[in-house]
């Protein structure tokens, strides 16, 4: 196993488990406990993980952008709920833009039996993953590919998502506050999602319970930018409250 694949099997471990110990990932992978100091080190410095006496623990910081391959293992059965109740609002014949986030992939997944659907995204997973359904006219926005994302990113990836009008732009975020919005880690991610909500006549945010009151690094946009959240559990009546006075529809599974 190369250093790169050991390190990031130990960075999914400790999303699942939100700790790990020296000794045991040392029987676990085969190398000596400085092997595994190393990469804990490594994830430390990397912002994913904070060493603690003979193991690590899972940073929790929201400004953290967590591998692609890492995120979409997260939050599963959040995820799914979430990708069932949008594609029971999206009917044959819609036109919809879908943002590069791991909760996004489990919307595309389910709207692969859509009829006539127009699919735009800057999503490499998503568009590898509708390759084979000729159903879905899928377009790609072009962009600077990012390292660890899958994604399309810039200003080629905003020039195109303008030249377009859709009946639904969903969006997800890393974090949702009643304060500040809807926010993401990364620069580049938050301008395109906020050219996509931009372009769409529904404006949607896709967001697990997890991201309610937490704030990352950059904006999206605020609360009177979207139409409509939906989310996997019912929210705390605060927000509830708040959506009712911003006129937002907020969907969750009964």
């Amino acid at each position: 196993m190369l250093a790169i694949e050991r390190r990031n099997a130990i960075l999914e471990k400790l999303q699942a488990e939100r700790r790990v110990v020296v000794s045991e990932l040392s029987q676990i992978y085969k190398v000596s406990e400085e092997t595994i100091r190393r990469d804990l080190e490594k994830l430390e410095n990397d912002g994913f993980a904070i060493k603690s006496y003979g193991g690590a623990v899972i940073n929790e910081n929201a400004n953290v952008d967590l591998p692609f391959n890492i995120r979409k293992k997260r939050n599963v059965i959040s995820k799914q709920k979430i990708a069932e109740v949008i594609s029971s609002r999206i009917k044959d014949g819609t036109s919809i833009m879908l943002d590069a986030s791991s909760t996004a992939v489990y919307i595309a997944k389910a709207l692969k039996e859509r009829k006539n659907l127009t699919l735009i995204t800057n999503s490499i997973e998503i568009l590898i993953e509708m390759f084979d359904t000729p159903n879905v006219n899928v377009l790609s926005t072009g962009g600077a590919m990012r390292e660890g994302s899958f994604a399309l990113v810039g200003p080629q990836t905003d020039k195109m998502l303008n030249s377009y009008h859709v009946d639904m732009a969903i969006v997800s975020a890393k974090g949702f506050d009643l304060e500040t919005g809807l926010t993401d880690t990364e620069e580049l991610h938050a301008n395109n999602k906020k050219t996509m909500l931009h372009a769409g006549r529904e404006k949607v945010l896709a967001v697990d319970s997890s991201k309610f009151g937490k704030t990352a690094f950059t904006e999206i946009g605020t609360l009177e930018d979207i139409s409509m959240v939906v989310t996997d559990a019912k929210p705390d009546e605060v927000w509830l409250q708040a959506f009712k006075e911003y006129g937002i529809e907020c969907i969750y599974p009964e």
